[in-house]
């Protein structure tokens, strides 16, 4: 059980920093936002993943996997080749995280819009929510 409270500390941390930041003017943070947000992303799935047994401990899911496939794209997207799993609402959780990696790259590099952060900010409370929720009924509890 180290694994899982050693994501749970992270979980704590990202969420820590995205709540300060947003105290402190979340269009004064776009850099703070846009990393912990997209860490924070795959720091919970991986929790949920480990807890449904879909993926071993030392499984590490990387954020830069979550970009949105193209249409007509011929390959599997790179999430479903680096993460071949099923779980439900699969297809719900990789939009809200490839939305927040959409953005992030220009909350973190470029010049992010006040729009940016707020939709990112959006996305990451939805997920966040729906992957609290399944935890909950695993028994696991996150902030």
């Amino acid at each position: 059980m180290g694994a899982i409270n050693e994501h749970k500390r992270r979980i704590k941390e990202h969420l820590d920093e995205i709540n300060d930041a947003i105290d402190f003017g979340m269009e004064k943070k776009p850099v703070t936002i846009g990393f912990h947000t997209s860490a924070c992303a795959s720091e919970i799935l991986e929790l949920y993943l480990h807890k449904m047994n879909l993926i071993s401990v030392g499984k590490m899911i990387k954020h830069n996997w979550f970009e949105r496939p193209q249409y007509g794209q011929k390959i599997a997207p790179l999430i479903d080749r680096k993460l071949p799993v099923v779980f439900p609402d699969k297809e719900k959780i990789y939009d809200l995280i490839h939305s927040i990696e959409e953005n992030r790259d220009v909350l973190i590099y470029g010049k992010a819009t006040k729009s940016n952060v707020e939709v990112v900010i959006k996305k990451f409370s939805e997920l966040k929510n729906i992957l609290k929720e399944k935890l909950s009924d695993l028994g696991e509890e996150i902030e």
